[in-house]
């Protein structure tokens, strides 16, 4: 398990002693939450589809720190796969006390044009697998009373865009769920909320944007810029750390400011 933390790390940040479980962590937003974790002292756990991505981002996620870094390929749209997922965290880290469901896709569809195919599969990927993974995790957490759930939805599901109808309504149903949790656990010390990154520079909307689309995120914030993802390991500390045991069945917009623009 993790060992004494950094004398540099407030108290109220510090996360010795405790593990943590990060979904869609082998790059991205997902990676750059787990290194502040382990940067906090706790010990980590990834998962992706990719193991040759999982290899390299759990050695640079461990890089130069005394805690444990684990990893596991899992497809989280297979549901079998989430719950081995979830029992192998806990074998292999002891327990898991902060859940972070990262992992997630888009399909930008019309609302006449959306596909079944792609309508399930988004669902299951951005919206049920959450749901499964806390359901099979928070039975650990009530027994030990405390507990860190963190949804990573979007400023998408706050408002949304066109063609973005099946990732807006998963993003919005991470924030419902949110605060329901957060009413069901509340009483087990155990905060549930959600992260809301507006533009950020990872390989999906990289992927997904054209040049003209890219700029326009970019100038809608009040940074006038895109988010690193590293700008999102803080906020994703607060909401699992003591700093953050007073917030619970929230939506925090990490978003560089473009949710404050009326027009």
């Amino acid at each position: 398990m993790a060992q004494a933390s950094s004398p540099h790390i407030h108290p109220l940040f510090d996360l010795t002693g405790k593990a943590a479980l990060v979904t869609g962590g082998s790059k991205g937003l997902g990676k750059a939450m787990a290194r502040g974790f382990a940067e906090a002292g706790a010990d980590v756990f990834i998962s992706s589809r990719s193991e040759e991505e999982l290899k390299r981002a759990a050695s640079e996620i461990g890089e130069g720190l005394s805690v444990k870094v684990e990893w596991m390929v899992a497809d989280m749209v297979d549901r079998a796969q989430v719950k081995a997922l979830a029992a192998e965290a806990e074998r292999r880290l002891g327990k898991v006390d902060i859940l972070v469901n990262n992992a997630g896709s888009n399909a930008p569809q019309a609302i006449d044009e959306i596909t079944d195919e792609a309508w399930d599969r988004i669902v299951e990927l951005d919206l049920t697998s959450c749901m499964v993974l806390t359901r099979a995790l928070v039975p650990g957490m009530k027994a030990r009373k405390w507990g860190r759930v963190i949804h990573v939805s979007s400023v998408l599901g706050v408002g949304s865009k066109e063609k973005r109808n099946v990732y807006s309504a998963c993003k919005a149903g991470l924030i419902g769920m949110a605060k329901a949790s957060a009413l069901d656990l509340g009483t087990y010390n155990i905060t549930v909320n959600c992260l809301c990154p507006g533009p950020f520079l990872t390989d999906l909307p990289m992927s997904l944007l054209n040049d003209q689309e890219k700029e326009s995120f970019a100038t809608r914030t009040a940074l006038q810029r895109w988010g690193q993802p590293r700008e999102l390991a803080g906020p994703a500390l607060l909401l699992a750390s003591e700093a953050g045991s007073y917030i619970t069945g929230e939506a925090l917009l990490v978003d560089g400011g473009a949710y404050a623009r009326a027009l």
